[in-house]
């Protein structure tokens, strides 16, 4: 039996409905919660650790535009949330991980998250908070043990909270897992890894006794990433020579045998018809091999064609999951390199809200974002009248702000050669730095230019601005500018 969850479950009623109406509809949703089946909806991760950041209500207005009604965030900062109140979309609030020892071990400091994260916007015209993450992936390997046993006492603390607030019915507690959790070398022998089944018993029992669904981060990029010897064609939703036969079911992606490896591991812990929320999914376009404008289409194109044909999987058959969250909305410029330099690069569209691709989440292509603040129209590029031998202290400076991992190996900008990654190192710098004059001195190695210096896929970044400029520069016409930029187009190629 599926489990598909009923848009109007955290809506209150409108004001001439009565209160017994309101029970009345309230307990008839609970009762049908396990027999009622809607489509899966198509949601996303909206993360800010960016160097430029949009206003939260262009991003909001981005989202509307693309009528993308769930929004995941990681934290629930002050800033967000303004930019959310009234929107009517759908929100997932998180609690970052070095939070939850505090919630683990106090009830006061529970309420007191709950008062200033939950309770502050759910009034008329707030925000529509359905989920609170505890947590981002708290029983991570990597991270040997850290938060495990924190999680439940959390939940426990933060749910007595939620029910203090009036808001247990409304708002549910979830946790988003890494499939690391579980393993198997077939779907169907699918168990949670031994040292967490308890632990993860637990919690399923408390997720499903509050009727919360149980949330995944699947990456089939991050299995190519990291093995060589896996099948590429497996990772995709395109068709495979490399199927994967499990008894009777058969598997053309990797997607659905993680999700069934998962169904398999909740139902050996006696949950297998546990709803299921993808929290995480996505491709990256740049930093690193395979990391690109294409495969990151074909991916994202297969997966929600997939999910919204509501085929489901093998153990789930007509049953897919009951949203899926996808890994994400922008681009994060500010976020750590230390899984690969892809992290930087998930986003369905840049950091100024431009559509990467042509992707259709059901409602049509993607359209950009409107009304976005950009810096004036100018870069920093490396002066064609200078010898830059001197020029590496610079550009490792300049690196160490700024986001340069397009440069690397695998990346678009890989391959404009030495002078052109001088020049994308000054410019990416002199944009962090709001196009100071002086962030594009470099001890005279650098220089304005009015003319776009991008190259093929390699683009050289204009930033944002959460204020209208009331003046700028422009493209010039002054022999100097055009010989200077004719000088430096003859010296670059």
């Amino acid at each position: 039996m599926g489990f598909k969850k009923m848009a109007l479950i955290t809506r209150l009623p409108k004001q001439e409905q009565t209160l017994f109406s309101f029970l009345a509809v309230s307990v008839l949703l609970f009762l049908c919660w396990g027999v009622i089946e809607v489509e899966s909806g198509i949601g996303v991760n909206w993360g800010t650790i960016s160097l430029h950041k949009m206003s939260p209500f262009t991003v909001v207005n981005l989202l509307k535009q693309n009528k993308i009604q769930k929004v995941k965030l990681f934290d629930a900062d002050p800033d967000v949330m303004k930019g959310l109140m009234g929107s009517g979309l759908e929100v997932m609030v998180g609690i970052p991980n070095d939070m939850l020892a505090g919630l683990s071990s106090s009830t006061s400091a529970a309420d007191l998250w709950v008062a200033q994260n939950v309770s502050r916007y759910m009034v008329k015209g707030g925000v529509n908070i359905k989920y609170v993450a505890v947590g981002n992936e708290p029983f991570l390997t990597s991270y040997s043990g850290q938060y495990q046993s924190y999680v439940v006492p959390a939940m426990t603390n933060l749910l007595q909270s939620l029910a203090k607030a009036n808001l247990a019915r409304n708002v549910k507690l979830v946790v988003p897992c890494n499939a690391d959790a579980y393993e198997s070398s077939l779907p169907s022998q699918g168990t949670f890894r031994p040292e967490l089944t308890p632990i993860i018993t637990q919690m399923v029992s408390l997720l499903n006794s509050n009727g919360s669904p149980f949330v995944v981060n699947i990456y089939p990029f991050l299995s190519l990433y990291g093995n060589s010897d896996f099948p590429q064609d497996y990772a995709f939703f395109e068709g495979t020579t490399h199927a994967v036969t499990d008894g009777p079911n058969v598997y053309y992606n990797a997607f659905d045998g993680n999700l069934d490896t998962l169904i398999a591991a909740l139902a050996k812990i006696g949950y297998g018809q546990m709803p299921i929320v993808i929290g995480e999914v996505g491709w990256p376009t740049d930093g690193a091999v395979g990391a690109n404008l294409t495969a990151a289409r074909v991916f994202n194109q297969g997966l929600v064609n997939h999910v919204l044909s509501n085929k489901g999987t093998p153990l789930r058959p007509q049953v897919p999951p009951m949203d899926v969250y996808l890994f994400s909305l922008l681009d994060e410029g500010a976020k750590s390199v230390l899984p690969g330099n892809f992290e930087r690069h998930w986003g369905i569209f840049s950091f100024d809200g431009q559509s990467k691709y042509p992707l259709n989440l059901g409602n049509g292509l993607l359209k950009n974002a409107k009304h976005v603040e950009y810096l004036p129209y100018r870069w920093c590029i490396a002066n064609p009248l200078k010898d830059l031998a001197e020029v590496t202290n610079h550009v490792r400076l300049a690196c160490s702000y700024a986001d340069c991992t397009t440069l690397n190996y695998g990346g678009s900008c890989n391959e404009i050669g030495a002078k052109g990654n001088i020049s994308y190192a000054f410019n990416s710098y002199y944009q962090l730095q709001k196009q100071n004059p002086r962030s594009c001195d470099f001890d005279g190695l650098g220089m304005v230019t009015f003319l776009n210096p991008s190259i093929g896929e390699c683009r050289f970044l204009v930033g944002v601005s959460d204020y209208a400029s009331s003046s700028g520069f422009r493209l010039q016409n002054s022999c100097i500018s055009v010989l200077l930029i004719l000088l430096w187009d003859a010296w670059l190629f």
